[in-house]
């Protein structure tokens, strides 16, 4: 895959952002074009958070088109279904397995789709979908922070760049107090879908 078309998707708090500079930063190093975009829609509230990130030889537009994205990431279960759409026929889902409900449903009593739904819905636009415990394993390392960072190197195996580049852009951009915990994060997210694009 020469271009890559990435949707990050989540809610507020959960380094959608961050995750978004990140593969800016990265892909850069290795020497493509890219350009980004972020939707903040009340972030501080738990709102909806998207980031178009776009990455290829020469790109002229931030946004992403309907039915051109290659890769959703999807931080949250619900957001990551809210934009299949977007996602472009063969294209890759990988959903951080956390529920954020939304005020409809904590307040007002609407259902939040189970997992299986939320997997009949996924496979119904493409059969590569892939639910990560994301939430469990930055448990497991000590840093529910590293959320974030593991589901990038989830990610990772799907694009054009090297894990070389991933490596050193986290090394440059984390703060040294929470440095190793994230590189430990990226190389246990490349480790949990190893293998599987294949």
């Amino acid at each position: 895959m020469e271009a890559v078309n990435l949707l990050i998707v989540g809610v507020g708090g959960q380094g959608v952002v961050l995750a978004s500079d990140i593969v800016a930063e990265t892909a850069l190093a290795a020497g493509y074009d890219v350009k980004k975009t972020d939707t903040l829609g009340m972030a501080q509230r738990g709102g909806s958070v998207v980031s178009h990130v776009r990455i290829g030889k020469k790109v002229y537009s931030p946004l992403i088109k309907e039915g051109d994205v290659d890769i959703i990431l999807g931080f949250e279960k619900l957001e990551a279904i809210r934009w299949l759409p977007f996602l472009k026929k063969g294209g890759v889902i990988i959903i951080n397995n956390q529920d954020v409900p939304p005020l409809s449903v904590s307040l007002f009593g609407d259902k939040y789709p189970t997992d299986d739904e939320i997997m009949k819905s996924a496979h119904q636009v493409s059969k590569k979908t892939y639910l990560v415990e994301a939430q469990k394993r930055a448990a497991e390392m000590g840093n529910l922070k590293t959320v974030n960072v593991f589901m990038l190197g989830c990610v990772s195996d799907f694009m054009p760049i090297g894990a070389a580049f991933w490596t050193q852009t986290l090394t440059r951009l984390m703060p040294e107090k929470i440095r190793a915990v994230n590189l430990v994060a990226f190389e246990a997210g490349r480790k949990e879908l190893a293998g599987v694009y294949i």
